[in-house]
C-alpha cells in the first residue's frame, strides 16, 4: 500500500524543513561565537603590589573597551587573572591553570616568573609577554619564539638612560655614573650592556647592589654621594625600593635632576610616598604615556575608557590616577587584543595559540597615537622597537621632556642577535 502526499502538503513540509534549517543555522551562528582567553598573571599582593593593583585594572579596562566596541565582530575576549604575589611557584601553578583554560596568550608578571616559564611557553606553544621586564635576549624571536618582551627591555632601557645622560651632561669630561640596583636577575640584567657602553663612551661607573626587597639602602646611598661622588645615578629599582631611594637621596642632598629611574622606578604610587616636593626633578623612563588621571584625560584611548564607564552610570576608576602603571596595562592589553584580532582576520574564528603568536610577530606600525611608540614586530625583534620616553617629576606631576626614542640600538642589537 503506497501513500501519496498532495503537492501542497509536500511544499508545506519542504517550507517547514527549510525554516527549521534556517532557524538551526541562525542558532548555530550564535553558538559559534568564540570567547578567547588571555591569561593575566598579576601581583596584587607581595613586594610589587604597588604596581599590580594599578597595572591589572588597566589591562581589564582595555579588554572591556575592545569587547564593547565589537572589534572582533561576534566574538569576545576574556581575561583570566590570577594573583601570584611575586612568587615563582604560584606563577607556575597559575600558568598551568591558564593553559588548561585554553589561554591563547599569557601576560606574564615579573622577571623571576618569566625566566621560570620561558621553556614552558615554547613547549606548550603559548605566547607570553614581558613588557619592560624579563629576559632582554628574548627579543630574538628565532631563539625565543614564544616570548615577546613587547616593550623596551632592560637592555634598551639602559641604552636609553645612557643616551639621555650623555645628551644632558655639560661637563668637560665623561660623568661619573652610579648604577644602583636590586640584587636579583632584573637588577643584574643590564651588566653586559653597561660594560659595552663604558668601553664605547669612556665614563666612570660603579655598581651598588641593594639586597632584595630593597627597603634598606642607606649605606649604598652614602657611598654614592660621599665616597664615589657620582654625577648621575641610574636606578634599576622596583617594589618599595624606588620610594626608599628617593627619600635617601633627598636626605643626602643629591639633586634629583641627576637621577634617572628605569621603568619600574617611577610610579605615582612610589613618588606619592616619597613626597612630590622631595622628588622634584627626578627623571623616569616610560614605555606608555604618563601624567593623566580621571580629571585630566588627555589621551583618546583613556577618554574612551572613561566614556565606557560613564555609559554604564559609573565613575572612572580611581586606579587611573596612577597613570604610570595603569596605562601600561592598557598598552599591553591592546597589543594582545590586536594579535588575536589579526589572527582571526587571517585564519577565521577557530584559531590556536600558534596562530596568535604568528599574528603578533607580524604586527607592524600598530599605533595608539601619542599614548605609546608604534609597535613594530618581526621574527628578529620581539621587543617591538624598544622605544621609550623620558618624563620628569615637575610641580606635583609628570611632564614629558623627550619624544619617543631609542638609545644605542647597535649595542642592544649585537646582544639580541647573539641570543645571549
Amino acid at each position: 500500500m503506497s501513500t501519496q502526499f498532495p503537492g501542497r502538503l509536500l511544499r508545506s513540509a519542504s517550507g517547514l524543513a527549510a525554516a527549521l534549517l534556517l532557524g538551526l543555522g541562525t542558532f548555530a551562528g550564535f553558538a559559534s561565537a568564540k570567547e578567547y582567553v588571555i591569561g593575566k598573571q598579576c601581583d596584587r599582593s607581595g613586594v610589587v603590589k604597588a604596581v599590580g593593583v594599578y597595572y591589572c585594572p588597566g589591562f581589564h579596562d582595555y579588554i572591556a573597551l575592545f569587547n564593547k566596541k565589537n572589534l572582533l565582530p561576534g566574538h569576545t575576549i576574556r581575561v583570566m587573572e590570577v594573583d601570584d604575589g611575586y612568587n615563582v611557584p604560584r606563577a607556575l601553578e597559575s600558568y598551568e591553570r591558564m593553559k588548561k583554560a585554553g589561554a591563547v596568550t599569557i601576560a606574564l608578571f615579573g622577571t623571576p616568573h618569566t625566566v621560570a616559564l620561558t621553556q614552558k611557553l615554547a613547549e606548550d606553544t603559548i605566547l607570553g609577554t614581558s613588557p619592560g621586564f624579563g629576559s632582554a635576549a628574548a627579543a630574538n624571536g628565532q631563539k625565543f619564539p614564544y616570548l615577546f618582551p613587547l616593550a623596551a627591555s632592560y637592555w634598551s632601557q639602559t641604552t636609553a638612560a645612557m643616551k639621555f645622560i650623555q645628551d644632558n651632561w655639560k661637563g668637560d669630561k665623561q660623568p661619573k655614573i652610579a648604577y644602583i640596583y636590586v640584587d636579583n636577575p632584573a637588577g643584574r640584567e643590564p651588566f653586559t650592556i653597561l660594560d659595552d657602553l663604558q668601553k664605547l663612551l669612556g665614563f666612570e661607573m660603579e655598581r651598588f647592589a641593594v639586597p632584595p626587597p630593597g627597603i634598606e639602602m642607606r649605606p649604598q646611598v652614602l657611598d654614592i654621594t660621599r665616597k664615589f661622588k657620582a654625577d648621575w645615578v641610574m636606578a634599576q629599582l622596583f617594589g618599595s625600593a624606588p620610594t626608599v631611594a628617593l627619600k635617601e637621596f633627598a636626605r643626602m642632598g643629591f639633586p634629583r635632576d641627576r637621577m634617572i629611574g628605569y621603568v619600574w622606578a617611577g610610579g605615582e604610587s612610589h613618588i606619592r610616598v616619597a613626597g612630590w616636593e622631595q622628588s622634584e626633578g627626578y627623571y623616569t623612563l616610560q614605555f606608555a604615556w604618563v601624567g593623566s588621571n580621571r580629571t585630566n584625560v588627555n589621551q583618546p584611548v583613556l577618554q574612551e575608557i572613561v566614556a565606557m564607564y560613564q555609559s554604564e552610570g559609573k565613575p572612572p576608576p580611581e586606579e587611573m590616577d596612577v597613570s604610570v602603571y595603569n596605562n601600561r596595562g592598557v598598552f599591553e592589553a591592546a597589543v594582545h587584543a590586536e594579535a588575536i584580532r589579526r589572527a582571526v582576520e587571517k585564519k577565521g574564528p577557530d584559531i590556536t595559540s600558534v596562530d596568535v603568536r604568528e599574528a603578533m610577530e607580524r604586527i607592524s606600525g600598530f599605533s595608539m597615537g601619542d599614548f605609546a611608540a608604534p609597535v613594530d614586530m618581526s621574527p628578529g625583534d620581539h621587543e617591538g622597537g624598544g622605544a621609550v620616553r623620558v618624563f620628569q617629576v615637575h610641580d606635583g606631576g609628570f611632564r614629558p621632556v623627550t619624544d619617543w626614542f631609542v638609545g644605542y640600538r647597535d649595542v642592544v642589537t649585537k646582544h639580541v642577535t647573539a641570543g645571549e
